[in-house]
């Protein structure tokens, strides 16, 4: 049954900041001790007299789950200055119930309270490189709206590195100079200071990118290697043109300056971060480094880029809190990240960061993983919203029957769905960029802004575009269990979904350089197992096969039909059995023992593909054709700032 849609006015949260009335935190934060991986800071905190309570972020935007540092914060010291100018430290006392907050009781006469504290780093940091997240280090008074409390933020970083972030330095500075110690940046508020990463490192460039364009762009890279950092220039032509191509596809912009910083690591990648006015992505070391390289992440930019217009300005209203303390509720992902989803290929493919051939492949590998997934006979794409908190962990033993973040692919299908409709409905004279230009671009060129929504005005602008029962369409898709991937959009868009006996150029290619391989054959379509190279079963398809035969995540495959195991005797008994009466015979190691098993399938390889159906239009080329033409000679841009 459908839920009736709340009826609520889109509450607008303005960013742009106030002159604040009361004094600002300071906060220092210490990177150059990132080598050992920890960061420092210290916090002068704004005080009364009396009980006071901080807390530091529990629920990070973008994370869709509490992700905040609690358990990584260390040697929290409470102090103030006495009448001689001494140094007291204060007791404190962690809260029973919220494991984030601090009680503090504040001596008469002290208005400033200062707070020293460590933070553990795992990850992101190495020899080289410092990323650092705001909520690691934070400390602020609770039970206030972050966006009301001012902060004035510090960064110290080795010598010679260079600092890559959207925050607004206090002092005109070059970043390619890499002097290194500490910069300080203008006042903000807590809300945006968490929404403002910064990535450091000895190894940094900082490119200005299609500078015909306002408000200006960047480009902040730190790698591992002297020369990964130098990103080849078409690169970032590419990227250039997808900075032209948003301002085509959502007709407004809502930030006063954008950084892409990337960091290049096999060591400190490894990260899809959106913020307002940048993005956090890592990725190893290499990854960019070849046009064929780069296909895994080909999306990775222009996804976290698309976040600034949906996501970040455009955001659920049950997903949005005034503070890092409250559940996000995740109902709307589908939106959020599932349009993102579509909208971040579509522009890598109009962009040039890949090809529209490398488009449909991949497509047609996300359409048809959605179509194996056995866990949509009882869970529809809403709940893998709702449940996003508990879904987002790495285990993948039966991961294919529970279900896991499939809000970003269903997404994708049930957008690209939404377009080809649109533009079939009006006879190829409208389509999702129409609805995009009502939907990210109501408010024209803004600063910072958060405006909510809810599914009645996804509704109501879809009508404008053109009339439909969009609530329908959204609840059959949405709300429904489905047995089925949705692939009306792709043979609406002049395509079909297929499976051939090898794997498409672009998939190819993506699982020889992809961390997604896990190294070992894709027998996935076929006998429904995922393997590691060495023949450890990472996952059974639920109904597949495999798990008719019986096997479990965890066994190790020792033979196949009287051979050791290989990658290639796994293919050739595949191949054999398609002509052949006879199962594929396996021994299995399970723990301590040894069983046989026979797995009785005769349809050879599988692997998915999407060809073309003659005599339709060919909406999926169209759609990624891009909108914009770069201009014939763009003149060099100064990355002084």
């Amino acid at each position: 049954m459908l839920r009736k849609p709340l009826l609520l006015a889109a509450a607008i949260i303005a960013l742009t900041l106030p002159a604040f009335n009361q004094t600002p935190i300071r906060i220092t934060a210490d990177l150059t001790e990132a080598p050992r991986e920890l960061y420092h800071a210290e916090i002068d905190l704004p005080v009364k007299p009396g009980p006071n309570t901080f807390i530091t972020p529990e629920w990070i935007p973008g994370d869709h789950r509490p992700t905040g540092p609690a358990a990584d914060i260390t040697g929290v010291v409470f102090s103030v200055k006495g009448p001689g100018g001494e140094t007291k430290t204060l007791p404190w006392r962690r809260d029973d119930e919220n494991l984030y907050e601090f009680h503090v009781d504040v001596p008469a006469g002290v208005t400033t309270l200062h707070a020293h504290l460590d933070c553990i780093v795992t990850s992101r940091a190495d020899d080289k490189i410092a990323v650092l997240e705001w909520e690691k280090l934070l400390l602020y008074p609770a039970n206030t709206p972050v966006r009301d409390i001012p902060i004035q933020p510090s960064v110290t970083v080795p010598a010679g590195w260079g600092i890559g972030t959207a925050l607004t330095p206090a002092a005109p500075y070059d970043p390619n100079a890499k002097v290194g110690g500490t910069t300080q940046f203008e006042t903000t508020n807590v809300e945006q200071l968490e929404d403002s990463p910064v990535i450091a490192g000895e190894y940094f460039h900082e490119f200005a990118l299609a500078p015909e364009i306002t408000p200006r762009h960047f480009i902040d890279v730190v790698s591992d290697e002297p020369n990964d950092s130098n990103l080849r220039p078409d690169l970032l032509a590419e990227i250039s043109n997808l900075v032209r191509e948003t301002g085509a596809a959502y007709n407004s912009r809502h930030y006063h300056v954008y950084h892409f910083l990337l960091t290049l690591s096999d060591i400190a990648g490894g990260e899809g971060l959106e913020h307002g006015q940048s993005s956090d992505n890592g990725v190893g070391e290499k990854a960019f480094s070849t046009q064929q390289h780069q296909l895994p992440e080909a999306d990775l930019l222009s996804h976290e880029f698309t976040h600034s217009w949906n996501g970040k300005y455009r955001r659920p209203y049950n997903l949005y809190q005034p503070d890092f303390a409250t559940m996000q509720q995740g109902s709307l992902l589908w939106v959020y990240e599932g349009m993102t989803q579509y909208l971040g290929n579509v522009l890598a493919a109009r962009s040039g960061l890949k090809s529209q051939a490398a488009y449909r492949d991949l497509l047609a590998a996300s359409a048809a993983q959605l179509d194996y997934k056995s866990g949509r006979i009882w869970r529809p794409t809403e709940d893998t919203a709702i449940a996003a908190s508990i879904l987002r962990h790495d285990d993948p033993a039966w991961s294919n029957w529970r279900r896991g973040q499939d809000y970003y692919q269903e997404g994708e299908l049930l957008w690209l769905d939404a377009d080809t409709k649109i533009r079939e409905l009006t006879n190829d004279q409208k389509s999702l960029t129409d609805f995009l230009h009502i939907f990210l671009g109501k408010d024209g060129n803004t600063g910072p802004l958060i405006v909510n929504y809810n599914r009645a005005e996804l509704i109501t602008n879809l009508n404008e575009v053109v009339k439909y029962d969009w609530a329908g369409f959204l609840h059959d898709r949405v709300d429904l269990i489905n047995p089925h991937a949705d692939l009306a959009g792709i043979e609406r868009g002049g395509y079909k979904l297929i499976y051939q006996d090898h794997p498409t150029e672009s998939m190819a290619t993506v699982m020889r350089s992809s961390r997604l391989s896990h190294g070992g054959p894709n027998v996935w379509y076929s006998l429904g197992l995922q393997i590691e190279d060495d023949g450890t079963i990472r996952d059974v398809r639920w109904g597949g096969p495999a798990d008719q035969a019986k096997l479990a995540p965890g066994q190790k495959l020792i033979a196949i039909n009287g051979r050791v195991f290989s990658a290639d005797a796994l293919q050739q008994a595949i191949i054999a059995a398609k002509s052949s009466k006879d199962p594929i015979h396996l021994l299995v190691q399970s723990e301590s023992y040894i069983t046989p098993v026979s797995i009785d399938y005769h349809d050879g390889e599988r692997y998915p593909a999407m060809v073309r159906v003659e005599g339709t239009k060919d909406y999926l080329d169209e759609i990624t054709t891009p909108l914009t033409k770069p201009p014939a000679a763009a003149p060099a841009a100064a990355t002084t700032r």
